[in-house]
């Protein structure tokens, strides 16, 4: 049995957001300098290159980057963050059919049964950031937000080791569930909470979290939010896990060249164009 289990999730949770937001000059400069080397962080792709220029710790691991250090690709999806691919794949109906055996369904992970026969034989990708990734979240493709749900759950790790321990880790951890109406139809973008992971943001609303849910909470938004392909959607304060599902569309698949623990930057290729070519010439 994983360890993740006896963990106190909420008070470690609490301890880092304390910790990262203390304005110390001192300590916060040496807690930054510390972490810049423990996880050879490259300063030159940093909007700003001092730890003098940030407030606190937390401003500096969720720092801004140089506008050109990201580049978007010429594709129809591009990955929503830094990190490494956890896993990719078809749908199975609504399941997921993930490594090592385990899988789960995308009516557990988003709560919301009807709104999960949409995806239907969709495909999703599941973005994993490490402490040393860039950890602000953006869009994979253009789209016009629909509708949030929050889902309470667990705070544990989502760590490449401890997701093939718990097999229902991302259905059973807390996360706020995005829906997108999109050019290739709905498209959800899922920032899913972890332990030390001291609050989800977005750009629209603020912190998510905490405080955390207790019930879920579902909203829908009348008035028009709508984000380019690229632009910054969230953010989350200490590492965790980003991930995609796209409905069922033939004009679009999965990179291929994309495997569990392929390493992946925002901007890059998660989906292709596929080739329509007509059967009758």
């Amino acid at each position: 049995m994983s360890i993740q289990y006896f963990l106190p999730q909420r008070l470690s949770s609490w301890c880092i957001r304390k910790l990262t937001r203390i304005r110390t000059v001192w300590f916060k400069n040496l807690f930054i300098k510390v972490f810049s080397k423990l996880y050879a962080i490259n300063w030159e792709e940093s909007k700003y290159s001092s730890p003098d220029d940030f407030k606190t710790f937390n401003e500096f691991f969720t720092r801004q980057l140089e506008a050109d250090a990201r580049p978007i690709a010429e594709a129809p999806v591009i990955s929503p963050a830094d990190g490494k691919i956890a896993a990719c794949g078809q749908l199975e109906n609504t399941r997921f059919v993930k490594a090592k055996g385990h899988d789960f369904t995308v009516e557990s992970l988003i709560a919301d049964p009807e709104l999960a026969q949409d995806f239907k034989d969709g495909s999703f990708a599941t973005v994993y950031l490490s402490p040393a990734d860039y950890h602000r979240v953006h869009m994979p493709l253009k789209g016009k937000l629909l509708r949030t749900i929050h889902v309470p759950g667990k705070l544990y790790s989502v760590s490449l080791k401890t997701a093939a321990q718990i097999p229902t880790l991302f259905a059973e951890n807390e996360r706020y569930v995005c829906v997108f109406e999109t050019e290739y139809g709905k498209m959800i973008l899922i920032l899913v909470g972890a332990i030390n992971v001291s609050s989800i943001a977005t750009v629209w609303g603020g912190d998510v979290t905490p405080p955390y849910g207790r019930v879920i909470d579902y909203q829908t938004y009348d008035r028009d939010i709508e984000l380019d392909k690229g632009a910054e959607m969230g953010r989350f304060n200490m590492g965790s896990t980003a991930i995609v599902l796209m409905e069922k569309n033939a004009s679009i698949a999965l990179n291929e060249v994309l495997k569990e623990g392929s390493a992946i930057k925002m901007g890059e290729t998660l989906y292709k164009l596929c080739n329509l070519k007509s059967e009758s010439l």
